[in-house]
C-alpha cells in the first residue's frame, strides 16, 4: 500500500513538472550596454563615434521566435539617448518602442532596462539611436530573430549566418549634422558608403569581412541602416536568391543585384560556387548625382588571389528598382513564426473600413526649412504622447487628428507645426495611401504592424487603381518606398493596441517633421490587448510624479 502510495505521489510530482514546463516562459536573454563616444575613422579621417560596449557598428543580437531580451542600456554619452528596435512588434507594449512619442530618454550617466519579447516574428532587422542625430554617428546594429527549431524553414540550414549593414555615412559629427537642421539647412550629400562600418582599400590588404567555404551556401542579411540614400546591392560573380524580407518568406527569385531602400532589410542566399579567391560586396548609391561605391571583402577559405578590379555595375534609373518591387512575392506555402502557412491569411478579402492619404511635402517656416505629412510638421512634447495619454493628460500635450484622411489640397502651401497623432480604432483594417508629390524618393516605416505592399505606381492614386493591387501574395513587411512622383499603397489589420509612429525613414526628413503616431487604443482597456506601463519606466514631461492609473486586468 505504502509502495502503492509511493508510486502515486511520484506520479503527481512528474505531472505537476510537466505541466510546470509547459506553462513556463519562453527563454530570456541578457544583455548590459554602455553606449560611450569613440574614435572611428570609417572613411580614413578620425572623427566621434558611438560605440556600444567599444564596437562600431554595435554588436548583433541573435535570438529565436518569442525569446524575451533583456537589454540594460548605459547612457555614457554627454546628452539623452534612446534605442529604437526597427521591425521588432513589441505586441502590447509600444512601451519598449525607444522612440520620443512612447519614451523618455535615457539622461546621461544613467541606465534604463528594455523588456521585449519578439512575439510571433521571425526574420532580419536591426536597431539604431532614434534620438537627435545620433544615427549618423553608430549606435546600430543587427537584430535577428529565427524560426523555432519545430517550424520548418523553407530552405536547407545555410552553412553560416552573416549580418551585413550598409548605409551611406558623413565624415561631419552628428552634432553638426544637427547644427545644420536645427538652423533651417539641409544635409549636403553623403561622403561615402559603408558596409558594416568600413570600406575596403581594394589594394591587396583588406581583412575579408566574411569567408565562405566553397561548394557551401551562406545566409546573408542585409539591411540598409543609412540617413538618407538608396543603395544597389550585389556581390562579384555571384547570384543572390532571396529567401526573406522583414519578417516573411518570400518566393525565392534568383537576382543579380537588389536594391535596398532606406530602412529595409533582405535575406539572401550565396553559394560559393566561382573559382576560391577574394570577391567584393558592393553597395552603391542609387538616384544620386554622384556615385558613393562602398566594398567589402568575401574570402574563399582556400582562396589565393585578389579581388578583381572590374566591379559589376549598377541599375540606373527608379524605373528598374519599380519592376524588381514587382517580382517581390509572399511564399504562400512557407510558415513564419507560426506552424500555420503565410498564406492561410487571405487579407485580399477583408473590407477596407477606412483609407487615410498620406501626402509628403516640404516646406518652409518662419525661414526654416520643415517637412510635413498632410500639412502638419510633428514636433515631438516634453511629455511623450504615450505617456501622457496613458496618464489622462493628452488634451495639455497634443490633440488627435489634426490632419485630414484625404491627404492635402494641391493648393494648400501652409504647414502646420505640431505633435501629429491619428487616432485609430483598435482591429480596423486600413488602407494606407502615400503620394509622393516630389523630386525624390521617399522611404517610409510603421512600428508595431507588418502591411501587405500591395502596389507602387507612377502617378497620382485614385479608387480605380485598387484594381491593380495584389490581393493574394504581396509580402507582409514594414517599410516601402515611394518613387518620385508615384504612389504606393499598403493594406493592414491595426491589431496591435499602443501607440505607434510612422515616419519618413529618411533622418533629415523624420527630424524635421515629416511623422506620425497612430493612437490604436482598446476600449476594453485589458491586459489581453495592453500591457500596463512597466516598473521603473523613465517619466519626464507633465507625468513626472503623478500617481500612476489604475491598472488594467483581465
Amino acid at each position: 500500500m505504502a509502495g502503492l502510495r509511493f508510486t502515486m505521489l511520484l506520479l503527481i510530482c512528474l505531472l505537476a513538472a510537466a505541466m510546470s514546463t509547459v506553462r513556463g516562459e519562453d527563454p530570456y536573454f541578457f544583455f548590459t550596454w554602455n553606449v560611450t563616444y569613440g574614435t572611428i575613422s570609417p572613411l580614413g579621417s578620425p572623427q566621434q563615434g558611438i560605440l556600444i560596449n567599444g564596437q562600431f557598428p554595435g554588436p548583433d543580437i541573435n535570438s529565436t521566435t518569442n525569446n524575451n531580451l533583456v537589454i540594460n542600456v548605459f547612457n555614457n554619452l554627454d546628452e539623452p539617448f534612446l534605442l529604437h528596435w526597427s521591425g521588432v512588434q513589441h505586441r502590447k507594449n509600444s512601451w519598449q518602442d525607444g522612440v520620443l512619442g512612447t519614451n523618455c530618454p535615457i539622461p546621461p550617466g544613467t541606465n534604463f532596462t528594455y523588456h521585449f519579447q519578439v512575439k510571433d516574428q521571425i526574420g532580419s532587422f536591426f536597431y539604431y539611436p532614434s534620438t537627435a542625430m545620433h544615427r549618423a554617428a553608430g549606435g546600430f546594429g543587427g537584430l535577428r530573430v529565427n524560426s523555432r527549431l519545430l517550424i520548418p524553414v523553407p530552405y536547407a540550414d545555410p552553412e553560416d549566418d552573416y549580418t551585413v549593414l550598409i548605409g551611406d555615412w558623413y565624415i561631419n559629427s552628428h552634432s553638426t549634422l544637427k547644427g545644420f537642421l536645427d538652423s533651417g539647412r539641409s544635409f549636403a550629400r553623403p561622403d561615402g558608403v559603408l558596409i558594416n562600418g568600413k570600406v575596403a582599400k581594394g589594394d591587396g590588404t583588406d581583412d575579408p569581412l566574411f569567408t565562405m567555404k566553397p561548394g557551401k551556401t551562406y545566409k546573408y542579411r542585409i539591411c540598409n541602416v543609412g540617413l538618407k540614400v538608396s543603395l544597389n546591392f550585389r556581390f562579384q560573380g555571384h547570384t543572390m536568391k532571396l529567401v526573406e524580407m522583414e519578417g516573411s518568406h518570400t518566393v525565392q527569385n534568383t537576382y543579380q543585384s537588389l536594391d535596398v531602400h532606406v530602412g529595409q532589410c533582405f535575406s539572401v542566399l550565396v553559394t560559393a560556387n566561382q573559382d576560391p579567391k577574394d570577391y567584393y560586396m558592393i553597395a552603391s548609391s542609387r538616384f544620386t548625382k554622384n556615385l558613393l561605391v562602398g566594398k567589402g571583402i568575401v574570402r574563399y577559405t582556400n582562396g589565393n588571389g585578389i579581388a578583381s578590379h572590374e566591379i559589376p555595375e549598377a541599375p540606373i534609373g527608379w524605373a528598374w528598382s519599380l519592376n524588381q518591387f514587382r517580382t517581390f512575392r509572399w511564399n504562400l506555402t512557407a510558415s513564419a513564426a507560426r506552424p500555420n502557412p503565410q498564406g492561410s491569411y487571405h487579407y485580399g478579402s477583408i473590407n477596407i473600413t477606412r483609407t487615410i492619404k498620406i501626402l509628403n511635402s516640404v516646406a518652409n517656416v518662419d525661414g526654416k526649412l520643415r517637412y510635413a505629412i498632410n500639412g502638419v510638421s510633428h514636433i515631438d512634447p516634453e511629455t511623450p504622447l504615450k505617456l501622457a495619454e496613458y496618464f489622462g493628460v493628452a488634451e495639455k500635450v497634443f490633440k488627435y487628428d489634426t490632419i485630414s484622411d484625404e491627404g492635402l489640397a494641391e493648393s494648400g502651401n501652409n504647414v502646420k507645426i505640431a505633435p501629429n497623432v491619428v487616432n485609430a480604432t483598435f482591429r480596423n483594417f486600413i488602407e494606407i495611401i502615400f503620394e509622393n508629390h516630389e523630386k525624390s524618393l521617399q522611404s517610409w516605416h510603421l512600428d508595431g504592424h507588418s502591411f501587405f505592399a500591395v502596389a507602387i505606381e507612377p502617378g497620382r492614386w485614385t479608387p480605380e487603381k485598387r484594381k491593380n493591387y495584389n490581393l493574394l501574395d504581396a509580402v507582409s513587411r514594414h517599410t516601402i518606398q515611394v518613387f518620385p512622383k508615384s504612389w504606393a499603397a499598403i493594406l493592414l489589420t491595426l491589431d496591435n493596441a499602443g501607440m505607434w509612429n510612422l515616419r519618413s525613414e529618411l533622418t533629415e526628413n523624420r527630424y524635421l517633421g515629416q511623422q506620425l503616431y497612430f493612437s490604436v487604443l482598446s476600449p476594453a482597456r485589458s491586459l489581453r490587448d495592453e500591457y500596463n506601463i512597466p516598473d521603473k519606466t523613465l517619466v519626464c514631461g507633465l507625468v513626472k510624479g503623478m500617481p500612476l492609473p489604475k491598472p488594467y486586468t483581465i
